[in-house]
């Protein structure tokens, strides 16, 4: 069987959840707090991040970080705890 993929979010230095997937959620996050990851984390600043998923496949796991990036930022937090 070969790797998970994850969904995580990022919590920013503003406050903000940033959502995404990878193979490796650490390596994703260090690229993230390293300016390399995604615009909208390099713009806010990444600080903490969590997996709150793991599936499968990549489509499954795209299709849950577009239901969590659909959801009200009251609903992501409860997901981050």
């Amino acid at each position: 069987m070969g790797k998970l993929w994850c969904v995580y979010l990022v919590r920013c230095a503003d406050g903000s959840l940033y959502c995404g997937v990878a193979l490796d959620a650490a390596a994703r996050f260090a690229a993230h707090q390293s300016g390399k990851g995604a615009r909208y984390t390099r713009m806010r600043g990444a600080v903490d991040f969590r997996v709150i998923a793991c599936c499968l496949t990549r489509s499954q796991a795209c299709r849950m970080e577009y239901a969590v990036k659909k959801v009200l930022k009251n609903q992501k937090e409860q997901l981050w705890r």
